[in-house]
C-alpha cells in the first residue's frame, strides 16, 4: 500500500462501510494488514518494505531483512526470493523478530479511527480493547449495523421463497443465458477428434503416418462435481479464460490456485472445460456472464465439466487388463510445522505414468493418519495435477506447503506393487521422499526470456475494445498520500504492466476521481513505469508523491462487456486471501507496446503429437482474430513442458508472425515441424473466481 493514511472518521465514508475490521476499526481486504493512524512519523527501521507501513507481526529473513508476516507470506506464494536483495528465500526459514522489536512496535502511539466521536490516543496494542469496551464511535457504528440487519431480516420474511430468489438471481446474472440451460449432457463420453469450426488441432491430427496408434482419437468425459464451502462467499480459487465473445468459445480452467477451495477438493484441473454451473448451461455465454455465475455465493456449487482422458487406444489398452475395483480417495494431512516430514516414499514405475506410494515410514504423519496406502496412485497434491508428474515435483509441493497437504489418490484393490527401481536404478524410474532430509534436485529450466512485442508481430485491438490514455495533474498537500494500491510489475510471472488494484476512500486520487481501479499506470512526473518491477514501481510512486504537484499518465481499457462492480468501497471484492486483478478479457485490449512475449521451444519424437489445439485466425465476416491455446493434452510435449497454458496467444511460429493468418495457413506450418518448434506466446492471467 502506498502511504495510505486511512481515516474513516469522514462521516460519509463510515456510513457506507458495511463491515469494518473489529481489531483496527478500519476497512481492508481480509488478506491485508490492519490499518492504523499513527500520531507521529515512524522510523524507517520499523517500516515493512513490502506494504510501506509500520511492521505487524514482524518476521526476520536469514539475509537480515524484516517484513510483516502477512506481507511476506503473500509474497512468498508467488516468488522465492527476498524482496530487498532478491536472494533465494524460503518462508519456513524466516523467524519471528525479537520480543524487543515487537514491543517497540506495539507501543507506537496511534489515534482512534473514529475521530469525530472519540479523540483518544493510545498504544497500538491497546486499540482492540479500546474499540470493544470504551470507544463511543465504534459502539455507534455497531448499533447502526444491527439496526440495518434487523430491518433486512424483517423484510426477508415477506419475500418470495429461497428457491424463487435463487432462480431470479440466476436469470439476472446470465442476462438471458439461463434460457440456454438446465439441459444435461446427453453423452458421458465425447470425442474431441471431430472437426470444430475455426479449430486447428495439431495435437492429435492424422498426418501421413495415419496408422500411428496414438493418433486415433482423443476421448474426454463429462462429470458432475460438487464443491462445498464453509463460507458461502469464499473464492473458489481458480482462474478461467474463454467465453462466446472470444475465439476460445468455451469457458476453460487456466489455473487452480494453491490452498484454495477447488485445490482442496482436487477434482478440477487446468484445461477442464466448464459446461454447467448449478444447472445453468455456460457453454455459449460471454466471459462476464460466466464470471457472474461462478462468483455467485452459496454453500454448495454444482459444476459439470469436460475432462480429457487421453487417446482412445491407451484407454482400451488399460481397460483390457483384468477388472479391478478403483476408488478415488481424498486425504488431508496437517503439518504442525512447515518443515515437518510426512513420512512418504514416492516412486515412478517403469511401465505406467504417474506417481505411486511405495512406503509409509513408521511413526510418520501419513502412517499415523492411516488413510494413505502402499501402491496408491497420486492424482494431485494441493490441487496440482500429478497424473503425469514426477516424485521430485510432488516432493517440492509437499515441502513448500505450510500446514495443510491435500492428496487425491486412486486406489486399486487386489493389485500387488510391482518391482520398482529406486534411486540409482534405470533412467525410466525415479523416487523421492517427503521427509525433507536430502534436498530434491530438479532439472533447472533456463531463465524465461521475455521481450516487448516486435513491430512485425503487431495486431489490431479486438472488435469493440478501446484503450485511451489520460493525464491526471493533481495539486496536493505535501504529506497527503496518493491512496492507491497497485499490482503487476515486470517481475510478475505474467510480466504484467503496473495497474491500480484499489483507490482507497482516503487520498488525493480518490478525491480527484479520474484514476480508477484497473487503470494501467504509464508514468508519474515523467518517470516511465512500464518497464519496472513491482517494488521499483512502489518506490517511484512513493518518492514522486512527496511533492505538491503530481502528474500521472494512465491507460484505461474499455471492454465490450463488464462484470457489474459494487459502488460501495467497503464491498470492494473481498477475495478471502486473493488480491483483486483485472479480468482476462481486459488484457486482450492492452496495446501491443505493453505486451511481453516469450519464446517456448517444444521438442518431440517422430511418433508424438505436439499436444495442443488452437482456435482463432482470420475468418470471413470476423476479420483477424488472435490464435489462442484451447486444449493441452496430457502426456504430450506441450503438457510436459508446463509453460503453455490455456488462453495463451500464439504470436509467431519459428519467428514467422501468425498475425493475419487463417487456419489453412497456420496448419501446414505446424505440420512441417517434425521434432522441434518455437512458439512465441503472450500469456495473460485468467479471471479469478
Amino acid at each position: 500500500m502506498l502511504d495510505i493514511m486511512a481515516d474513516p472518521a469522514v462521516e460519509e465514508q463510515v456510513s457506507k462501510i458495511s463491515e469494518l475490521c473489529h481489531k483496527c476499526g478500519q476497512f481492508h481486504l481480509l488478506q491485508d494488514n490492519h490499518l492504523y493512524n499513527f500520531q507521529d512519523e515512524v522510523d524507517d527501521e520499523l517500516v515493512c518494505h513490502i506494504c510501506l507501513q509500520p511492521l505487524l507481526q514482524p518476521m526476520d529473513t536469514p539475509c537480515g531483512h524484516t517484513y510483516c508476516f502477512k506481507c511476506l507470506e503473500n509474497f512468498m506464494q508467488e516468488y522465492n526470493f527476498c524482496p530487498m536483495d532478491r536472494k533465494k528465500l524460503s518462508f519456513q526459514h524466516c523467524r519471528k523478530s525479537s520480543l524487543l522489536v515487537r514491543n517497540l512496535l506495539d507501543k507506537l502511539t496511534i489515534l482512534c479511527p473514529f475521530q469525530k466521536e472519540c479523540q483518544q490516543t493510545m498504544q497500538r496494542c491497546e486499540l482492540e480493547a479500546h474499540l470493544q469496551n470504551r470507544c463511543p464511535g465504534f459502539k455507534k457504528f455497531k448499533s447502526d449495523i444491527e439496526r440495518r440487519k434487523h430491518s433486512h431480516s424483517k423484510g426477508k420474511e415477506d419475500s418470495i421463497t429461497r428457491e424463487e430468489t435463487n432462480a431470479a438471481r440466476e436469470a439476472a446474472l446470465t442476462d438471458g443465458a439461463s434460457s440456454l440451460a438446465a439441459e444435461s449432457s446427453v453423452a458421458a463420453v465425447v470425442s474431441l477428434g471431430t472437426v470444430e469450426p475455426g479449430l486447428v488441432n495439431p495435437a492429435f491430427e492424422e498426418g501421413e503416418e495415419g496408422d500411428l496408434p496414438q493418433k486415433a482419437s482423443l476421448v474426454a468425459e463429462t462429470s458432475t462435481i460438487e464443491i462445498h464451502r464453509d463460507d458461502p462467499e469464499e473464492e473458489l480459487g481458480m482462474r478461467i479464460v474463454g467465453g462466446k465473445d472470444t475465439p476460445l468459445g468455451n469457458i476453460v480452467v487456466q489455473e487452480v490456485l494453491r490452498d484454495s477451495v477447488v485445490a482442496s477438493d482436487g477434482k478440477i484441473a487446468p484445461g477442464d472445460h466448464i459446461l454447467e454451473v448449478n444447472g445453468v448451461n455456460i457453454s455459449s455465454v460471454t466471459h462476464c456472464q460466466a464470471i457472474s455465475l461462478l462468483r455467485h455465493p452459496g454453500p454448495v456449487l454444482h459444476l459439470m465439466v469436460l475432462q480429457e482422458k487421453g487417446f482412445s487406444n491407451k484407454t482400451l489398452r488399460q481397460d483390457s487388463s483384468p477388472a479391478v475395483n478403483r476408488e478415488v480417495i481424498h486425504v488431508t494431512l496437517m503439518k504442525r510445522d512447515p518443515s515437518e516430514p510426512l513420512g512418504i516414499k514416492l516412486i515412478r514405475k517403469t511401465d505406467e505414468a504417474g506417481i505411486f506410494i511405495l512406503d509409509l515410514l513408521d511413526g510418520g504423519l501419513a502412517a499415523k493418519n492411516r488413510k494413505l496406502s502402499q501402491n496408491d496412485k497420486v492424482l494431485s497434491i494441493n490441487g496440482q495435477d500429478l497424473r503425469q508428474g514426477t516424485p521430485e515435483t510432488a516432493a517440492q509441493i509437499i515441502q513448500t506447503s505450510e500446514a495443510r497437504v491435500n492428496f487425491v489418490v486412486l486406489r486399486q484393490s487386489g493389485v500387488q506393487l510391482p518391482d520398482a527401481v529406486e534411486d540409482g536404478g534405470t533412467p525410466n524410474s525415479s523416487s523421492s521422499s517427503s521427509n525433507g532430509g536430502s534436498p530434491v534436485h530438479h532439472r533447472r529450466r533456463p531463465d524465461q526470456n521475455h521481450y516487448r512485442r516486435k513491430s512485425n508481430y503487431q495486431k489490431d485491438l479486438p472488435q469493440g475494445y478501446l484503450s485511451q490514455e489520460k493525464t491526471v495533474a493533481i495539486k496536493k498537500e505535501l504529506k497527503e498520500s496518493l491512496g492507491i494500491t497497485i499490482g503487476g510489475g515486470r517481475d510478475n510471472k505474467n510480466k504484467l504492466p503496473i495497474y491500480v488494484t484499489s483507490v482507497q476512500p482516503i487520498g488525493c486520487l480518490f478525491r480527484d476521481g479520474r484514476i480508477k481501479r484497473g487503470d494501467v499506470l504509464l508514468n508519474i512526473n515523467g518517470i516511465d513505469l512500464t518497464h519496472l518491477n513491482y517494488y521499483e514501481a512502489v518506490s517511484a510512486l512513493k518518492s514522486n508523491a512527496a511533492s505538491h504537484t503530481v502528474v500521472l499518465k494512465a491507460l484505461e481499457i474499455l471492454v465490450p462487456e463488464r462484470v457489474p462492480e459494487p459502488t460501495d468501497p467497503s464491498s470492494d471484492i473481498r477475495e478471502h486471501g486473493f488480491s483483486w486483478s483485472p479480468l482476462w478479457i481486459t488484457w486482450l485490449g492492452l496495446p501491443n507496446y505493453l505486451h511481453c512475449c516469450q519464446d517456448i521451444v517444444l521438442r518431440k519424437r517422430d511418433s508424438e503429437s505436439w499436444g495442443f489445439s488452437i482456435v482463432g485466425g482470420f475468418e470471413e465476416g470476423k476479420g483477424n482474430q488472435p490464435f489462442f491455446i484451447k486444449t493441452i493434452v496430457p502426456a504430450t510435449p506441450a503438457f510436459r513442458d508446463r509453460r503453455l497454458k490455456c488462453g495463451d496467444e500464439i504470436v509467431a511460429v519459428n519467428g514467422v508472425s501468425a498475425v493475419g493468418m487463417s487456419n489453412s495457413e497456420l496448419i501446414p506450418m505446424l505440420k512441417e515441424q517434425k521434432n522441434k518448434v518455437t512458439l512465441t506466446v503472450v500469456s495473460w492471467p485468467g479471471s479469478l473466481v
